[in-house]
């Protein structure tokens, strides 16, 4: 019984510290607003998972009240039941909504591609959202996946740009936010196997480990064993522009 005790104490300790540097990204960037109703688009990973738990914990605690729902994107891949996820929502006491759309249907998941199966997805939480009257809509991408984000926009668009932890999209009918923002990937990791949810099925994408984004984030962690805060320098770098030094056309 007192193993059991100190177990519980020290899962809740980590939430809480979460929580906490979710919170300050919360106020800093106005996320969430009295009487706000939050979509959670909950892939079936770790962290919009373990995003559900933070938002728990603020409603507990935050000065505004607001409604969490997660929102789980059922395409109907032959190879894919999200059974494992809307029993572990139903057993944990989330409120949540499962919508099928077909324009996946049939494919398998393992096979789809990144950009398409994201692309199809979003624009599924956006029409949901229009239709049910959600006013935000939260990602569980964490400051790891908006470093990574930054880069990929670079090498690959040759764009500066990055996920921001708030979006204002569609002349204000809808806005994205990211309360994890502020938050590591390792942090993140810990915690979900605390929660006992590093593995819960369908993930961002089957085919994220022949990603370019892997290919980004391998090279980051190489760059971390020379500087550990090479992380949170990405992150910052799109709040400190040197405009001056910017390439102009005339």
């Amino acid at each position: 019984m007192e193993d059991n005790l100190k177990k519980k104490k020290a899962d809740l300790y980590e939430l809480v510290l979460i929580s906490r540097r979710a919170g300050k990204a919360i106020w800093d960037y106005k996320m969430i607003e009295e009487g706000d109703k939050v979509m959670v688009a909950v892939s079936g990973g770790k962290d919009s998972i373990s995003l559900l738990h933070v938002l728990r914990h603020r409603q507990k605690i935050a000065p505004v009240r607001f409604k969490v729902v997660a929102v789980h994107i059922d395409f109907e891949f032959s190879d894919f039941d999200p059974k494992g996820l809307v029993e572990y929502l139903e057993r944990e006491g989330f409120e949540y909504i499962i919508e099928k759309v077909d324009s996946l249907k049939g494919e398998k998941w393992e096979e789809i591609d990144c950009y398409w199966w994201s692309k199809n997805r979003r624009k599924a939480l956006f029409v949901l959202a229009d239709k049910l009257g959600f006013t935000k809509i939260a990602f569980g991408h964490h400051m790891d996946d908006i470093a990574e984000t930054i880069l990929l926009n670079q090498f690959y668009r040759g764009e500066i740009g990055a996920m921001k932890p708030k979006q204002i999209l569609f002349d204000g009918k809808i806005t994205i936010i990211r309360p994890l923002a502020y938050e590591r990937e390792e942090n993140m990791v810990r915690l979900a196997e605390k929660l006992g949810i590093a593995s819960m099925g369908q993930s961002k994408c089957a085919n994220d480990d022949t990603s370019h984004r892997m290919l980004i984030k391998n090279l980051i962690r190489t760059v971390e064993k020379g500087n550990p805060d090479v992380v949170k320098n990405i992150f910052h770098s799109l709040q400190r522009i040197k405009k001056d030094y910017l390439l102009n056309v005339d």
